[in-house]
């Protein structure tokens, strides 16, 4: 398989509702995509309304049950309201991928303002924590069981001095999501992340910009000389939340092309 290959849907999330957080772009809108290809109803959830509607159209084009609603991973009231909204949509909630993030300027930790930390920090480690807590009480009222993928960064995993405090709330995430698994596992809830590399979005588009060349040397970098495309993180997410994983919780699975090998 590479980035290019055809997957034909195997019904890997029949009869599941789905919450996708980031889901207009990149990453989230592989993810919605293919959610509802395997079978989902999806409710996708971003900031940006234009970019929501319009995978929201493609999906329903493309003969998927999907509803979009607007939230902003810094508000905490926005971030129940979503998951309220899809369990009023669809009556219950089953999984969610809690992609959503924003990248900080690339540089050392010390020319990064108070300002961009904070920023960083209300999306990329309260917006996935805000999150857990709103998706796990929705599941719990409602189907029961089910699981929870959050997007983490193989940047989580070691030194990162491109992206130091970026990787270092992915590191967070990290852990929130094994204390989350270990937690909630013996109610049948169950908590894993994906921790891609270099995957060709937007956000990496973002850095290309401010720090020209680097899609280049990571690429250098991969044992498969590529970077990923968004739905082979996608497909990642999809196993994990699906039945065929049940018995995997607690695991930070690097979707990475062998770069941390």
């Amino acid at each position: 398989m590479n980035e290019n290959t055809p997957i034909s849907p195997t019904g890997l999330l029949d009869g599941k509702v789905g919450f996708v957080t980031g889901a207009g772009r990149g990453i989230g809108a592989a993810a919605a995509r293919l959610f509802a290809r395997e079978g989902a109803r999806v409710v996708l959830a971003a900031r940006t309304e234009s970019e929501l509607k319009a995978v929201t159209e493609e999906i329903r084009a493309a003969g998927g049950t999907a509803e979009h609603v607007l939230c902003d991973l810094a508000d905490a009231d926005s971030v129940r309201a979503a998951v309220d909204r899809a369990v009023d949509l669809y009556g219950r909630l089953d999984v969610a991928f809690n992609n959503g993030a924003t990248i900080q300027p690339p540089g050392p930790l010390d020319q990064l303002s108070d300002a961009e930390f904070d920023r960083v920090a209300a999306v990329n480690l309260r917006g996935p924590w805000l999150a857990m807590k709103a998706e796990i009480a929705a599941i719990r009222a409602t189907a029961g069981r089910g699981a929870i993928v959050n997007n983490s960064s193989v940047g989580s995993l070691a030194a990162n001095p491109e992206l130091p405090v970026y990787g270092a709330m992915k590191r967070a995430v990290n852990s929130l999501t094994a204390s989350a698994a270990v937690t909630y596992g013996r109610e049948g809830i169950r908590v894993n992340a994906v921790a891609p590399s270099l995957t060709l979005t937007e956000m990496v588009d973002e850095w290309e910009r401010q720090s020209p060349g680097i899609i280049d040397r990571l690429t250098a970098q991969n044992p498969l000389g590529r970077a990923a495309a968004p739905e082979e993180i996608a497909q990642a997410a999809a196993w994990l939340l699906s039945d065929r994983a049940s018995y995997v919780n607690g695991v930070i699975l690097q979707v990475d092309g062998g770069v941390r090998a």
